[in-house]
């Protein structure tokens, strides 16, 4: 057995089932033993911002790493954007980078580069194997590295040695290592404060204090003291919908983060982090949250906040309560596409157990809202600001929740970033609906032009300007097999989207705002 065959065997023993891949001639050892080793789900991208976001995508709702398989440090490099998505996601994965051989590299081939240290900026566990005996106990010990609470990124760096040499063995699995528990005195000291209640005391959810179980002890523990819930601006995947607590986040624009964290005394952080601004902005504050507010913590993110939250709701005698009425599902409108008219048509016609995949940026911000009485469905966002996570991400959802519709609520300007990925939708037969919100500029970078105090002429204004030439989105996703058609109208919107909805595999719609 070679070193590459070993890792098949051993990422299969540790339940990585699926890799995205985008190899080249240092990975082609291990490419020819996924031939030979069956069990591996091998999804190929044209480009390795591809790749490494569909990973990140998987695995939020498969709940376990997908690998990547990358071509060297340039591929890792073309990967690193949405490897940092990732990585504000806490999404486990195992990132597999292929290298020179472990004799080549000192000659300084084209290829070569600082690998490790590209990869230490993304990464929580960084290793190279350099012999064909460590690779499989190397890959184990990734697995496990990937699933420490509440997820990280590990780099596995295979030179092509390692791969091509006699002498693989195979690992088991390593044990899963539980999350830490909150500290009673955390749990004490959350309950005082609720206790004491108030309308400025706020619970701010963050990770899987978001998912299904988490939002309803939040629900339990508002219903008994009163307390405010909110959630972050960008969160890995948040359980929403009808039946389910429905939390506003905090805003991405300052002035209005600052308004919605008005009145805040004790700030009690859940999973989740004291919120910061996106950017520093001449004479704004960096944060939200009131200067004079007292900040608790439940539970930090590499806590077990779920338990923690059920520590707590038993610490203050929470009983049950009833799921939460969030109102009828919103109705189709007529007439002009507005980002009120295209989120009621949205939470009108969306199937239950959906999955949102949002990258909607700046048009999409109050989807949210307008969403909560729809079927219940999970909502997923871009987490680390980089651009181009949302077609990828979508991507990797829909292999990591089989049966379930994917719904890619896409801006055109971050879409040109990773549009190869309508290619693997197509190749995968996938089910994603990407709704391309066509307004043909950076309309996020208009906005922050204003923030920041800059006063633009007509060069900086071409700089956010996406249309001359026009794209033509219908024409470029049929070139890659995606069935695509483009309306400007409300009615056109859900004629399309139901006619997605009705059909198996992916559809693009182009609405032109």
């Amino acid at each position: 057995m070679n070193g590459a065959e070993s890792l098949v065997h051993s990422l299969l023993k540790s339940g990585v089932t699926t890799c995205f891949s985008n190899p080249g001639t240092s990975e082609m050892h291990f490419v020819a033993a996924l031939d030979r080793v069956p069990g591996m789900h091998c999804v190929l991208g044209l480009f390795e911002g591809v790749v490494t976001g569909a990973a990140d995508g998987y695995a939020r709702m498969a709940g376990k790493p997908a690998a990547t398989l990358l071509h060297c440090g340039p591929g890792l490099g073309n990967g690193l954007a949405n490897l940092h998505n990732a990585r504000r996601a806490a999404t486990p994965v195992v990132n597999i980078v292929g290298d020179q051989a472990t004799y080549h590299r000192p000659l300084d081939p084209p290829l070569t580069a600082d690998t490790e240290g590209w990869a230490r900026g993304v990464s929580g566990w960084v290793r190279t194997s350099m012999d064909a005996g460590s690779v499989g106990a190397d890959a184990a010990a990734a697995v496990q590295a990937s699933m420490i609470a509440p997820g990280q990124i590990a780099t596995l760096i295979l030179p092509s040695d390692s791969s091509w040499n006699d002498g693989g063995a195979v690992a088991a699995a390593l044990p899963r290592l539980a999350p830490p528990a909150a500290a009673p005195q955390q749990i004490e000291q959350a309950a005082n404060v609720l206790r004491r209640g108030g309308a400025g005391v706020v619970l701010l959810l963050g990770g899987v204090a978001l998912h299904e179980q988490g939002l309803a002890l939040a629900h339990r523990i508002q219903a008994a003291t009163g307390c405010r819930v909110i959630a972050q601006g960008s969160n890995a995947r948040m359980a929403h919908g009808q039946g389910r607590l429905a939390v506003e986040r905090v805003p991405y624009v300052v002035d209005l983060a600052v308004q919605a964290m008005a009145g805040t005394r004790q700030l009690i952080l859940a999973g989740s982090r004291k919120p910061v601004t996106f950017f520093a902005y001449p004479g704004k504050v960096q944060s939200s949250v009131p200067v004079d507010a007292e900040v608790q913590i439940l539970s930090r993110p590499e806590q077990d906040v779920v338990e923690a939250l059920a520590r707590l709701a038993d610490a203050l005698g929470c009983g049950p309560f009833a799921a939460p009425d969030n109102g009828g599902r919103p109705e189709v409108g007529r007439g002009p596409l507005t980002p009120g008219s295209v989120a009621a048509a949205l939470g009108a016609l969306m199937p239950e157990d959906a999955v949102i995949a949002d990258e909607s940026v700046t048009f999409g911000r109050d989807f949210l809202t307008a969403t909560k009485g729809a079927p219940p469905h999970d909502w997923l966002n871009v987490t680390g600001g980089a651009i181009g996570g949302g077609m990828p991400m979508a991507t990797g959802a829909a292999i990591g929740a089989p049966g379930r519709r994917v719904i890619n609520l896409q801006a055109d300007g971050s879409a040109m970033y990773t549009m190869q990925a309508l290619w693997t939708q197509a190749r995968e037969k996938l089910d994603v609906t990407t709704v391309l919100l066509s307004n043909r500029k950076y309309q996020i970078l208009l906005g922050e032009l204003a923030n920041v105090g800059a006063n633009p002429g007509r060069t900086a204004l071409d700089m956010m300007d996406i249309g001359n030439p026009d794209i033509n989105w219908p024409a470029l996703a049929g070139s890659m097999g995606v069935e695509a058609a483009r309306t400007d109208t409300v009615e056109g919107f859900a004629d399309l989207l139901t006619h997605s909805l009705k059909q198996s595999g992916p559809f693009l719609i182009e609405l032109l705002i």
